[in-house]
């Protein structure tokens, strides 16, 4: 494959996730690998026909939320939700929808290139841009050396960097982007990594969604998610205790 764009933390926002999917180099992709966290958001339904409808191009990879939105629907999640639109979204996914996200990888491997949500271990595991390389080779153990390039999501903040010579790549957020505003992703090609935002209106994306979702809380969860956007720093520091292993 020569052109691969990396689609994660969607969270059901469907209308970034259709922005995004407008982008030129997202049509012209060989492939579109969705690095996790799909559907749990505002508009799950709707967020996984619209990936479906795209065929044998998406590449699906597990995310932690995806898991748990499973085991939401088949009673064997034990622990606080973490979030309020969670359980709501279980309970709207249809069968067929249950067992695709039952049926997810946790890693899907492209030539050299591995493509995890949070890291190639754990769903859930949280590594920063800043952790040292100490952590680095904790979550990387058992990697064959085959893989020279690891791509994920899960903190939702973009970066590209040299881990002991493996390139780490994280492809940010298109529902939920900490730092700036807007669908971040990445594309993978023969020049390369890039990683690139796709603007969007938030206001019309939070109408569309106040529109079109049932969701209860949706007034607030676009006001929190799309109407304002958490920074990196923040993110950073709420995220650091969870990254030192």
């Amino acid at each position: 494959m020569e052109r691969i764009a990396v689609l994660a933390d969607v969270h059901g926002v469907l209308p970034a996730l259709e922005a995004v999917l407008a982008e030129p180099e997202v049509q012209g992709a060989d492939a579109v690998v969705l690095a996790g966290d799909i559907a749990s958001g505002p508009m799950p339904v709707e967020t996984l026909d619209v990936l479906t409808g795209l065929g044998d191009r998406v590449v699906w990879v597990r995310g932690n939320a995806d898991r748990e939105l499973v085991e939401m629907v088949r009673g064997t999640y034990d622990e606080e939700p973490p979030d309020a639109v969670s359980p709501w979204a279980a309970e709207q996914l249809r069968p067929d929808q249950v067992e695709l996200l039952a049926g997810l990888p946790l890693t899907v491997t492209i030539g050299d290139v591995l493509f995890c949500h949070a890291t190639p271990r754990d769903d859930l595991e949280m590594v920063l841009v800043d952790s040292p390389i100490s952590r680095w080779a904790q979550v990387f153990s058992g990697l064959p050396d085959e893989v020279r390039t690891v791509v994920c999501g899960h903190t939702h903040m973009p970066y590209a960097r040299q881990v002991d010579r493996r390139q780490v790549v994280n492809a940010g957020s298109v529902g939920m982007p900490y730092g700036a505003p807007g669908p971040t992703w990445a594309l993978l090609s023969e020049n390369g990594v890039q990683l690139r935002y796709t603007p969007i209106d938030a206001a019309k994306a939070a109408e569309r969604i106040v529109s079109e979702s049932t969701y209860p809380g949706r007034t607030g969860w676009v006001e929190e998610y799309l109407l304002h956007t958490y920074s990196d720093t923040e993110a950073l520091e709420a995220f650091r205790p969870r990254a030192e292993g």
